[in-house]
């Protein structure tokens, strides 16, 4: 309902104009009435209004001066104003339409003639809100993008303040990652399907977070086919009960909307937003253990991470001579190794959660490895690689077979490594992306076609061209659908299926994190660009 304020000092004519018409059917509410300008603009001072009716001749301050005083006010500015008037002097309708006035009717006042300047003031109204939405759909985008950045850890200060600036924070923060657990999915399961339960899981977050939602957070992972939504916890946010009670209501919620099973990765708490890459980065290594793991609803860093460094827990000895046969790249030894581990594990009864914690440390020693030989290894990408081997079908059983394949192919993918053997490969691979771009491409299958680990792949892409392969075939693409916006009419949904998207929001959204505006504004602002060209080209001509 939009607020009216009634202004005349005539009462019967007020009581007139507030029986004239159904308000409310109209869209309007009656919050108040004044007997001039003065009396107005008091009313104004404790309610809140959004439309003016207005007679002009008044004692004190009347129409036009009431009018005057509110456009040059930065509170009261927009207010809508319609002047109602027993003049039909052309020099007051002047002075009015000077002023901004919306419109202008003479006493008597028709119903008719009311009823359409009140429609053309609602109409006005919608246009603005619209733009209001359009504009703050954009402003989220960038924040969102923006944020994103500062979880990967790829920030500067300026962002953070940014940020910080909007976006309510304390100092102390997690990062929440959230997921649709994979058991529920079936092999055949199209990404459609899971883009659309990741969206759908990711509104229902925000609307949990109420005034917090700009918090929650879409697609941070570079991981392909991790299909995640994620959101900055903050101390201040549990401080009525505690963390486990609030995330535990929380995940209630949204199994409950959402009707499928939801998991939470809580990282470690850090001390404040410049850090929180660091707790991304913790709930990451959660994500990649959790096959590892009994089968939660909700898994902390610091629960699931407990490692127990005493002779009695860890086969720390026999772990380090494995790690070095597998840093030297040396077969045999490596099956000594594990066979020397499996031994020690016999001899000292352990299985179940102390068979992880020795798992947990081979796997963060075999991370180590790889950062030594390149501090900008994505952890991610190689956590994936090695939890895609046979850790968890293999290790957990028992089986050294399964071990010693896992670690002999890690040996191989550092021995690679050390080699940078992929030379010339990543332009052959760049060549692809611009050729098949619309397809869905994988850095599984470019590895698989030229015999690279795709982790590896990944790495030395990242490397290369300063982003990631999935960054890189999203902005190929939204290379190509600029073209296709300036150089056809196609539809903007025919111009997303084109270069590869199947959903036309996850487009929107990806065109504007790269452009800045929508497509559809993409293409109306080159089109005008080029009117205004040819206008000029034309104009030079005829002079």
């Amino acid at each position: 309902m939009l607020r009216v304020l009634l202004v005349d000092d005539e009462p019967f004519i007020l009581r007139g104009m507030k029986e004239l018409i159904d308000w409310e059917d109209e869209g309007f509410e009656i919050v108040g009435s004044a007997a001039d300008g003065e009396e107005a603009l008091l009313f104004l001072q404790n309610h809140d209004a959004d439309l003016i009716l207005s007679d002009i001749k008044m004692p004190i301050m009347d129409g036009l001066e009431l009018l005057r005083k509110l456009r040059i006010s930065e509170k009261y500015r927009d207010i809508y104003f319609i002047i109602l008037s027993g003049y039909a002097d052309f020099q007051y309708a002047q002075e009015a339409i000077k002023y901004a006035c919306n419109d202008y009717i003479l006493k008597p006042v028709e119903k008719e003639k009311l009823v359409q300047a009140l429609r053309k003031v609602r109409g006005l109204k919608n246009i603005e809100l619209e733009k209001e939405r359009e504009t703050k759909k954009l402003e989220n985008a960038y924040l969102s993008g923006k944020l994103i950045s500062i979880i990967q850890g790829r920030s500067d200060p300026l962002t953070i303040e940014y940020v910080q600036q909007h976006i309510r924070l304390s100092e102390q923060v997690r990062y929440v990652e959230i997921l649709i657990d994979e058991k529920n999915y079936e092999d055949d399961y199209e990404d459609s399907v899971k883009l659309a339960n990741q969206k759908q899981l990711y509104n229902i977050c925000k609307d949990y977070l109420q005034d917090d939602s700009q918090h929650c957070v879409m697609d941070v992972s570079i991981q392909e086919k991790v299909y995640d939504v994620g959101f900055i916890l903050c101390r201040y946010m549990y401080e009525s009960s505690d963390i486990k009670e609030y995330l535990g209501d929380f995940i209630k919620y949204l199994r409950e909307i959402l009707g499928l099973p939801v998991i939470m990765i809580v990282g470690k708490e850090e001390k404040n937003l410049e850090k929180i890459a660091k707790s991304y980065s913790t709930a990451r290594r959660v994500r990649s253990f959790q096959g590892f793991r009994e089968k939660k609803e909700i898994y902390y860093y610091e629960e699931e991470m407990q490692i127990h460094t005493n002779g009695i827990m860890l086969c720390k000895k026999n772990l380090d001579i494995l790690l070095n046969a597998i840093e030297q790249n040396n077969h045999a030894e490596i099956m000594k190794a594990v066979d020397g581990f499996y031994e020690e594990m016999r001899e000292r009864g352990i299985a179940g959660e102390v068979m992880r914690l020795n798992i947990n440390y081979l796997l963060f020693q075999l991370l180590h490895l790889a950062s030594e030989l390149d501090d900008s290894v994505n952890q991610e990408e190689i956590l994936r690689m090695i939890s895609e081997g046979t850790f968890e079908a293999g290790i957990l059983r028992g089986s050294k077979a399964h071990l010693c394949r896992v670690a002999c192919e890690y040996g191989d993918y550092l021995a690679q490594m050390r080699k940078d053997s992929s030379r010339g490969i990543l332009g052959k691979v760049e060549k692809e992306i611009r050729e098949r771009y619309a397809e869905n491409l994988t850095l599984k299958e470019f590895g698989e076609k030229y015999y690279l680990n795709g982790a590896y792949l990944g790495q030395l892409f990242r490397k290369k061209f300063g982003q990631s392969f999935k960054d890189y075939l999203n902005n190929c693409r939204i290379e190509q659908a600029c073209h296709l916006l300036l150089r056809t009419d196609k539809k903007i949904y025919q111009i997303a299926e084109t270069v590869g998207y199947r959903d036309l929001d996850y487009f929107v959204n990806r065109f504007i994190s790269v452009k800045g505006c929508t497509p559809a504004k993409f293409r109306k602002q080159a089109k005008t660009k080029d009117e205004k060209k040819g206008q000029k080209i034309y104009q030079s001509e005829v002079l």
